[in-house]
């Protein structure tokens, strides 16, 4: 006799079907090996997280931020987890739950501190005499002109462009490294947009300084 098809088949899934993860988990880090996708530092044990669902390599997981960073970075994640009350995905519910007013006060500040950022390439006065020229190692006398650029660096699969200080006559030989990531076309131009607070004139003598960089 042949099975009932109603028997056979369900519109339920089996107890063993994975069950979904949800796009939202904010909760207390319940080991400090994760590290925050956007500063790169550990969470602690303990210390409030955003989980962001994504799908990966090996299948669907969370990636995981310290909430902080979240409310500086991830802002609209952040507001769609407490809408959804993330919190009560967590294996315990953690206590207390910052505000999301709170945070949101983070992004202001986060975002104020993005818009005064100056863009490389710049030259400024070196404030304290303590820096050190990245290409030849001296020290930068205070007072001194010093021209900001970009380096970059690796942080696990990611490639960052973090600022080095740089004696206006290293400036040729820097833009020729490997590792450099300020363009050499326009450069001239660039440092006269971005070198906000000097006169022209010492932004022209700092590019005298630089000479040719062909």
């Amino acid at each position: 006799m042949a099975p009932d098809p109603a028997s056979s088949t369900s519109d339920t899934p089996s107890e063993d079907a994975e069950p979904s993860l949800p796009a939202f988990i904010i909760e207390g880090a319940r080991s400090s090996r994760a590290k925050c996708k956007t500063c790169r530092k550990a969470i602690p044990l303990g210390g409030l997280r955003l989980g962001i669902l994504v799908e990966g390599p090996y299948g669907m997981g969370h990636m995981w931020h310290h909430l902080e960073c979240a409310a500086e970075r991830h802002f609209e994640k952040l507001e769609e987890a407490y809408g959804l009350a993330a919190w009560n995905f967590a294996k315990e519910v953690p206590e207390p739950i910052p505000a999301l007013e709170d945070l949101a006060k983070l992004k202001v500040e986060a975002d104020k501190q993005r818009a005064e950022k100056k863009e490389l390439p710049y030259a400024e006065l070196d404030p304290s005499g303590r820096a050190r020229c990245k290409l030849c190692d001296e020290l930068i006398g205070k007072g001194t002109p010093r021209v900001a650029l970009g380096r970059s660096v690796e942080f696990g699969q990611q490639t960052r462009t973090t600022p080095i200080n740089i004696h206006p006559a290293c400036v040729a030989d820097a833009l020729q490294a490997e590792d450099n990531a300020t363009e050499v076309d326009g450069f001239s131009e660039a440092l006269r947009t971005n070198s906000k607070g000097l006169d022209a004139k010492l932004i022209e003598d700092v590019l005298g300084l630089v000479g040719s960089l062909y």
